[in-house]
């Protein structure tokens, strides 16, 4: 019934040999322990169009375990999508090629994600999977009714990311998720009986999982795996036996095969173990041409989607939740809420104003799905019209991801990539160490999500050290393409969510105090926060001085240099630095005009790291915070008006300049 699963999985086998052979760098054992099921599934359930890649309702495959990243470019071009062509298989791992060591968001059609770093991968196709059963109850299965696949190693589930994903895919029934782990039990290192003894099938199954044991070198056994996943009413994880490197007589099975390429005898010898007699990187035309009418079998599918889809009631709601791009109308909410701040002389903690222009946001942008890492009060990220998404109710837009910060973040690059939502969390700012790595690759994918972190300085108090971040946002700004954001006050807050939801490649954080803020701005005719910097106090007179500051210590900085000119005769200007990203990105006009030729005082109640890029002396906190009150902690830390005013008045009579 089955006969031609074999010739398929062996060219995709050699495929992947050569490719790593011919680099010289990669990893072979993966790519060949799961051919036989990658071979299965491509061939009778995944559901995709290489002619349309992007298409809404293909299956999505995520290929965790993304070092043998050689089985996902072999898929591609064996299945016809065109981007992918023999040449750049043969630079495999070469500058620009395409074809990366690990697989890489936007650089072929037909590569979810980003994968390489264990357990991403994982967390991203829960994401993918909420995703769809969202958008599915919003829209019906008719335009939405696909399924996420998701290859994981044991490397994948050694991650601690994997437990905080699995359980909450588990808790919230995602039927429409089947990971298959490639249970080699093989490492780097050697077996993985050196590092754990975990039974990983009671793990699954005590998390709310379908589990299904089988040989993954059986074609039978494999096809009939995947049936019954379609029958499930929770998430499947497809237990597949497999031996690393299968078919490399001497590596197979041991960590040899693992992470460099065979060698040429070696290679030779699985050619000739699998009756493979053809030039290097030749695929014979009979083998390719079943390969690329595979997918002729969703032809009725796609085209019954293309039907249903133009002829939806739903259509322009569908189409609008899955543009590139909000409308430009939807900001009017936010614009109407500054007016009404400034009216009413608003103070409050930004965090509050961020919940604010939330409940503006979601008038206009009626796909926005919330979340938090069980901080939902704190972080003020669910508004009081917001309704949460529950395992038998998906027509919620909040989502509660429990204590589990990376999974959070992971699973938001996850809905990002599946695209039709747009997706933010919160968390404590000093928490974003848990969710760093997810960060990072929202970063490197250009994905434009929001990170809300609330208590963003020594100004949350009582909590104390462990809870008040220091370095961290000089460790979140040093990452390549991402707005970190920390508004002086309302306005500012109001207009940093602006930028945010209208980012299109860059993830941005929202850093909001816990403490009330004074209304600095009061007039918001247009977006100051835009340029990322701007002068928001000009000096009065006989311009020395420089304050440079951020979020809370804004208003700080205006009282001393309305200190040191009242009370000796300096002239002082005060700068607000709400985003030093898109200061960075302006002119080096535009940046002089703002900080000037006087002596420049940088303010932040957090690390110095990093701002003698902008200023000629630093006051900050570089040791860790204490418990105590938010007022007795800027005192004890030197963050006061008096302080300051004495430690600029020094510098300035020392003739300290940059």
């Amino acid at each position: 019934m089955l006969s031609n699963y074999t010739s398929l999985s062996t060219s995709l086998r050699i495929l992947c040999a050569e490719m790593v052979e011919t680099a010289q760098s990669g990893h072979p054992g993966m790519p060949l322990g799961i051919a036989d099921v990658a071979t299965v599934l491509w061939k009778d359930f995944l559901k995709h169009n290489p002619k349309d890649p992007t298409w809404h309702d293909r299956d999505r495959f995520i290929l965790s375990a993304g070092h043998g990243s050689t089985l996902l470019y072999a898929l591609l071009y064996l299945t016809g999508y065109s981007d992918t062509t023999l040449d750049k298989l043969k630079n495999f791992r070469q500058l620009h090629s395409g074809t990366a060591g690990h697989p890489e968001y936007g650089e072929l059609a037909g590569i979810e994600t980003t994968t390489g770093p264990l357990g991403q991968g994982l967390a991203n196709a829960v994401g993918m999977a909420i995703a769809e059963k969202k958008l599915s109850t919003e829209f019906g299965q008719d335009l939405v009714n696909h399924k996420t696949y998701c290859i994981v190693g044991d490397g994948c589930l050694m991650e601690g990311i994997s437990q905080e994903a699995i359980s909450l895919a588990g808790h919230l029934k995602l039927k429409n998720l089947v990971v298959i782990w490639d249970n080699n039990e093989i490492t780097i290192d050697g077996p993985t009986l050196l590092s754990t003894s975990e039974d990983q099938i009671s793990r699954f199954k005590a998390s709310g999982w379908n589990v299904i044991e089988i040989d993954g070198h059986n074609h039978d056994a494999i096809h009939a795996a995947f049936m019954t996943s379609n029958l499930a009413q929770t998430p499947t994880l497809i237990a597949a036996k497999t031996t690393i490197g299968w078919g490399a007589p001497s590596k197979q099975g041991t960590a040899k095969a693992h992470g460099s390429p065979l060698g040429t005898e070696e290679l030779k010898q699985l050619k000739a173990l699998l009756n493979w007699t053809f030039q290097p990187f030749e695929v014979p035309e009979s083998i390719l041409n079943t390969w690329r009418t595979l997918t002729t079998n969703v032809s009725t599918k796609y085209a019954t989607w293309k039907d249903c889809h133009n002829h939806s009631s739903q259509r322009s709601k569908f189409n609008s939740w899955h543009a590139t791009s909000i409308d430009e109308n939807a900001i009017n909410p936010l614009n109407f809420l500054k007016k009404t701040l400034i009216d009413n002389n608003v103070s409050e903690a930004s965090r509050k104003t961020s919940e604010h222009c939330l409940t503006a946001l979601y008038s206009a942008i009626p796909n926005l799905i919330g979340g938090s890492a069980d901080l939902s009060p704190s972080n003020n990220t669910r508004t009081s019209t917001m309704s949460a998404v529950s395992p038998n109710d998906f027509s919620g837009n909040y989502l509660h991801y429990g204590v589990r910060e990376h999974a959070m973040a992971a699973i938001m690059n996850g809905i990002s990539l599946h695209k039709g939502l747009i997706p933010y969390s919160g968390t404590f700012l000093c928490f974003s160490d848990y969710a760093k790595p997810a960060i990072r690759l929202s970063a490197l994918m250009k994905l434009p999500i929001i990170y809300v972190m609330t208590h963003d300085s020594i100004g949350l108090g009582e909590d104390g050290p462990t809870h008040q971040p220091i370095e961290h946002l000089a460790t979140l700004r040093c990452i390549p393409n991402i707005n970190v954001f920390r508004p002086c006050d309302s306005i500012e807050t109001a207009e940093c969510w602006e930028l945010a939801i209208t980012s299109k490649t860059t993830p941005s954080i929202l850093a909001l105090s816990r403490q009330t803020l004074p209304l600095v701005r009061k007039q918001a005719t247009q977006n100051l926060s835009s340029k990322g910097a701007y002068v928001i106090k000009e000096s009065e007179s006989n311009h020395t001085l420089t304050l440079i500051a951020s979020g809370s210590e804004v208003n700080l900085a205006i009282d001393v240099a309305q200190n040191i000119e009242q009370k000796f005769n300096h002239g002082v200007a005060v700068v607000s630095m709400p985003s030093w990203y898109l200061f960075e990105q302006q002119s080096n006009t535009y940046q002089r005009h703002v900080l000037g030729t006087a002596t420049k005082v940088s303010i932040e109640a957090a690390s110095t790291f990093g701002w003698k890029k902008w200023a000629d002396h630093s006051i900050g906190i570089d040791t860790f915070g204490a418990s105590a009150p938010a007022s007795d902690l800027y005192q004890y830390f030197g963050l006061t008006v008096e302080n300051i005013t004495h430690t600029c008045l020094n510098l300035l009579s020392n003739g300290e300049t940059k």
